[in-house]
């Protein structure tokens, strides 16, 4: 994975594990290949967890321009002017300024072409809604900080990748109860549209295969367990198929995901959060990635939280972080296809 400038790396939340797989990333990056990486935090801060961790990481302060040269015998870091004081697994005050300010500032890194992608470490939602964010999560975020610098509005999509299988889900982070009240045709038919853009143009794959859960037990039983399966799912399938793209379904969720059925698609479309992060947490825990689609820059995560209750102590697991890194790599070395799709808001 050759990338011509670095990616850029955000501090996550200060308390949880992001400054620990951080350091251990950085530690293993001959191991796994890892491609240039700088992180934007307080350089501080890292020292000292790096002290607690009792693991030694030379510390570099750089610019994008100068992160790749540092990154073989240091880390590359550099300082947003904010320090952070919280002790892991105790979010402070300065903890969601922290975390802010080192995803705008990877935001605009990438924008400017001095980043090649940007991958996010673990936020805390509740700390960051103490302090006035107002977006769901980082998704959504991303996506606002994109359209107020272009004026184009974006479809951002949540893909959880792995080797095992990749998943959607169409409607994220809402209770179950507002899923059915949420989920219309056009919703369904722009996820799979974005999806399928995004698996051509920057996974490589030239035809990409659609699976489309259903949301119903059995995918309604032809109505019997209920309507929505004929009402909004089908309909929007034959949509996706009459735009071109090979999409099948709704399919009985439950049968979507053991090793054979797997090979059929190159992604599954799921109709609510558990159903799609269920089986790939089973199938692929600890090296699962989260990706942003439809933005105009790739953006990558591990695929956990910031398990404040490890925090500091050496026993956080950095292989969904490294896996993170390398597929942002990938991603923004094949992202060569500027074109994008416009994007529609669901009526």
């Amino acid at each position: 994975m050759i990338i011509s400038r670095p990616l850029a790396l955000t501090l996550g939340e200060p308390a949880g594990i992001g400054p620990d797989i951080t350091l251990a990333a950085w530690q293993r990056r001959a191991e796994f290949d890892l491609p240039p990486f700088y992180v934007l935090a307080d350089p501080q801060y890292l020292t000292r967890r790096a002290e607690r961790l009792g693991v030694k990481v030379p510390i570099e302060i750089v610019t994008p321009a100068t992160a790749s040269a540092a990154f073989g015998h240091a880390l590359p870091v550099i300082p947003l002017g904010i320090n952070a004081t919280a002790e892991p697994g105790e979010p402070d005050s300065t903890s969601a300024p922290a975390a802010i300010a080192s995803i705008d500032q990877a935001f605009a890194d990438v924008i400017s072409g001095a980043a090649s992608a940007v991958v996010t470490n673990p936020v805390a939602k509740s700390v960051l809604y103490q302090s006035g964010f107002a977006e769901p999560g980082h998704t959504e975020y991303l996506a606002k900080l994109s359209f107020e610098q272009s004026g184009n509005p974006d479809w951002p999509v949540m893909m959880l990748w792995s080797p095992e299988v990749a998943v959607v889900p169409v409607t994220i982070h809402i209770p179950f109860k507002d899923v059915p009240h949420r989920l219309t045709r056009d919703l369904i038919f722009e996820t799979g549209r974005v999806v399928a853009r995004d698996l051509i143009h920057r996974f490589g794959i030239a035809h990409p295969r659609l699976a489309v859960a259903g949301l119903n037990p059995h995918a309604g039983e032809d109505g019997t367990l209920g309507k929505e399966d004929n009402t909004i799912v089908k309909p929007a399938i034959e949509r996706l198929v009459a735009d071109g793209i090979d999409a099948r379904g709704p399919l009985a969720a439950d049968s979507m995901f053991h090793e054979a059925a797997r090979k059929t698609y190159d992604a599954a479309l799921c109709m609510y959060h558990d159903q799609a992060l269920i089986p790939i947490k089973t199938l692929a825990f600890d090296h699962a990635v989260n990706v942003t689609l439809g933005l105009p820059f790739v953006r990558t995560s591990p695929d956990h939280g910031t398990a404040f209750d490890i925090a500091g102590s050496g026993k956080a697991n950095p292989s969904s972080l490294i896996a993170a890194i390398r597929l942002a790599a990938r991603l923004a070395a094949a992202d060569h296809d500027k074109q994008r799709m416009p994007a529609t808001a669901p009526a």
